[in-house]
């Protein structure tokens, strides 16, 4: 079951949210009157949705959501704030947050949010298994292999790249075989799809 750590510095308010996410069985729900409390919990490696309020004494929801960003952790977050407050929810959307909703919040509303929170973090988590598995196999090809993919990115034809590379032209187009095959694609666009993704130089013009 996934778990939900709501952040809010007033117990009726977080009771009422409580209520409302334990209504739809469907997570476990942990509560914090701080961002303080949130950070010293005992558990910190457990990751979750946060349900996080904006306004605060001391840390706030902003700084929190700084914070984690800062150390690397990629929580999904939906925020609540009493306030209408425009530049703030931008400014919240923008360093990731997935959703800003005013209070008070319907159950609907706030199950919903949650849901596409933790929608949007399993996408990017899968997103980021995909790269590495990507990386992992861009490892593997040989040094020749790279200069002809760097070649291929840029558009270039095997014969252009085998004039580039001083190669002959059968050569390349092996290499090119090989590197589809390590890369695990079947099209030249599946490649350089991958290509774009990784962010692979594309070889200088001479």
């Amino acid at each position: 079951m996934a778990t939900i750590f709501l952040v809010d510095d007033d117990p009726a308010v977080r009771r009422a949210l409580a209520r409302m996410l334990r209504q739809e069985d469907e997570w476990e729900v942990r509560t914090f009157d701080s961002a303080e409390a949130f950070l010293a919990r005992p558990d910190p490696d457990t990751e979750g949705c946060l349900v996080l309020d904006v306004t605060m004494p001391g840390l706030d929801g902003l700084e929190l959501q700084r914070r984690l960003a800062e150390s690397g952790q990629a929580w999904p977050i939906v925020f609540l704030t009493g306030h209408g407050d425009i530049p703030m929810s931008v400014k919240a959307i923008k360093a990731g947050a997935a959703d800003f909703l005013t209070k008070p919040v319907g159950a609907p509303a706030l199950a919903s949010a949650v849901r596409a929170a933790f929608a949007e973090s399993a996408a990017i988590r899968r997103a980021r298994s995909d790269d590495k598995a990507c990386e992992q196999r861009l490892a593997t090809l040989t040094p020749r292999e790279r200069e002809v993919l760097a070649g291929v990115v840029k558009g270039r034809l095997n014969k252009q790249i085998a004039a580039d590379l001083g190669i002959v032209e059968q050569t390349v187009k092996f290499h090119r075989a090989r590197i589809m095959e390590r890369m695990q694609v079947r099209t030249a666009a599946e490649l350089m799809h991958i290509a774009a993704r990784l962010g692979i130089p594309a070889a200088p013009r001479d």
